[in-house]
């Protein structure tokens, strides 16, 4: 074992080496089940299966990345991993294996390639910065086996398999160097591509346990909300970070962690659309927009923002700006819907922002459509009105672009939808006292079988039940 420079401990005596061998309880677990995702991380496996017949797919986890030094970043698998296997552990690797079936039909032996229990003989359990004495205990290989509901193997074998192989190989690319480095005489960037494409594209719709993943994050994300809510007195005094803070207990608490960073932007910083340092000043009179969301033990995560006044009335000013938003994403919500182009609820937004900044003088042309035509709208409302969700905040993104935006809506599918005007601080084309006001609301929509459902309906959104909602709770 690698040791650290500069340990305390010099060579290791053959007593001490002998002596930490033996003497350990048995600790393996015999009464374990599949864990909830194990059926239908299967099925989605078939479904990968039958696309690619007689071709060797590979589908890694990806590796720990160093923070600094020898600490690392917390580990969260590569999402089409998770989704086809259900696990979350480093350096794991899923291989489906062509085969052919009794019945003469192509199909996939699919495996697990994990990392078994640190080894006890060699004294890896308690010398390496990686070992179970240091980062805690793996499941051994045949628990594996139970939880996933698939066999597994030792990942320390698999680049020798994978140098070996014959025949077609598809690769899920950038998470796994050594992986790359054992397959790099057998894929094309072409034939990956196109399985990445796939693999992005199966999650389009949304299965029952995904979207009571969903529903389960915008829930604990509500509550992460009301937490700021209550503590915004305590922010005022301290600034942003006390938000973040905040909302990441409860993200921890309920969860695996937040399913982004956070924006907790405070006053003109919400004019920045991804503001992330949270190092600023919360001050009354101000508003706050806090665009966080929760991401479940099973990684998928909800996005919801909400703009609420610091000191919970909204300025006639802010109210205005607040309304035309509101009404703007009442349009979107409202255009979502089974068979509805992808891109409706984003058109009926922005029509609604164009006509108020049109009505409130701010553009030169005062024709909508015009405005639209030239995209005159967009120095103010900048950025698209929603993106597909799941387990990525921006899920699917490697879609085929005519399966995507270009694509028409289905039950299953669900994703946000998010107006929002920001009048820079430094935008001299409009008033003086629109600089530096930024709003944005956003919303989780699940397409259903007859319409939508707004799983982040928790939160209000209209401006008198906002305040109300803040009175309440800071009473």
């Amino acid at each position: 074992m690698k040791q650290r420079k500069n340990g305390l401990y010099g060579a290791l005596s053959d007593e001490l080496a002998e002596n930490m061998k033996s003497g350990w309880a048995d600790t393996e677990r015999h009464d374990l089940g599949p864990v909830p995702q194990a059926p239908y991380a299967a099925r989605r496996r078939a479904a990968l299966s039958a696309r690619f017949p007689g071709e060797r797919l590979v589908v890694p986890a990806g590796n720990l990345k160093t923070r600094a030094n020898d600490t690392d970043y917390p580990f969260r698998p590569s999402s089409d991993y998770a989704y086809l296997t259900g696990d979350q552990t480093e350096d794991g690797v899923l291989v489906l294996e062509p085969v052919t079936g009794a019945d003469g039909a192509p199909g996939h032996e699919a495996t697990a390639y994990l990392l078994p229990r640190s080894d006890r003989e060699n004294g890896e359990f308690w010398l390496s910065g990686q070992g179970e004495l240091w980062v805690g205990r793996r499941n051994s290989l045949t628990e594996n086996e139970k939880l996933l509901g698939l066999p597994v193997k030792d990942v320390r074998k698999l680049t020798e398999h994978l140098a070996e192989a014959t025949g077609p190989v598809r690769l899920l690319r950038g998470h796994d160097a050594g992986v790359e480095k054992a397959l790099t005489d057998k894929v094309t960037k072409e034939r990956d591509e196109e399985f990445r494409v796939f693999l992005s594209e199966m999650r389009l719709v949304k299965d029952e346990f995904e979207i009571a993943e969903l529903e389960y994050a915008c829930e604990s994300t509500a509550r992460g909300f009301e937490d700021v809510v209550k503590v915004l007195d305590r922010a005022e005094a301290t600034g942003e970070r006390y938000i973040e803070g905040t909302f990441f207990l409860r993200a921890r608490v309920e969860g695996n962690d937040v399913g982004y960073s956070s924006i907790c932007a405070a006053g003109p910083h919400a004019t920045t659309l991804h503001w992330v340092r949270n190092d600023g000043a919360v001050r009354a009179g101000e508003m706050l927009l806090l665009d966080a969301g929760v991401e479940t033990r099973n990684l998928y995560t909800a996005d919801v923002t909400r703009t609420l006044p610091v000191d919970g009335t909204f300025t006639p000013l802010q109210r205005r700006i607040y309304d035309a938003v509101y009404e703007a994403q009442e349009a979107g919500i409202a255009a979502v819907r089974p068979g509805a182009a992808y891109r409706d609820f984003h058109d009926a937004a922005q029509r609604v922002l164009a006509a108020k900044l049109v009505e409130w003088g701010l553009l030169q042309v005062d024709d909508v459509d015009k405005v639209l035509e030239l995209g005159l709208q967009r120095r103010w409302t900048l950025h698209g009105t929603g993106h597909m969700l799941g387990i990525d905040v921006h899920d699917c993104a490697a879609a085929r672009t005519e399966q995507y935006v270009g694509g028409t809506l289905r039950p299953g599918m669900c994703l946000t939808v998010e107006p929002g005007l920001y009048f820079q601080p430094d935008d001299l084309t409009v008033p003086e006292e629109y600089r530096g006001i930024g709003v944005r609301i956003e919303d989780d929509i699940l397409v259903t079988e007859d319409g939508r459902r707004n799983l982040s309906d928790h939160l209000p959104r209209q401006a008198d039940e906002v305040e109300a909602w803040m009175a309440r709770l800071r009473a």
